[in-house]
């Protein structure tokens, strides 16, 4: 999967604020993402994110 720090990911299962929609912060091992509903952070294993991604939203031009 091609993501990079930037990008607007549409998860299929939403945060308890209920905002699908989160920015990728760090990708690595571990994935950094923000919920642009309610501003958290959190990290989660690579595995995990990818296989819950529905869509990428936006994607950012990258230099």
């Amino acid at each position: 999967m091609d993501i990079q720090v930037g990008d607007r990911i549409e998860m299929k299962k939403p945060h308890p604020c209920g905002g699908k929609v989160f920015e990728l912060l760090r990708v690595g091992m571990d994935f950094k993402i923000r919920c642009l509903t309610c501003g958290r952070e959190l990290m989660a294993p690579r595995r995990k994110i990818e296989k819950n991604i529905r869509r990428v939203v936006t994607e950012v031009t990258h230099v």
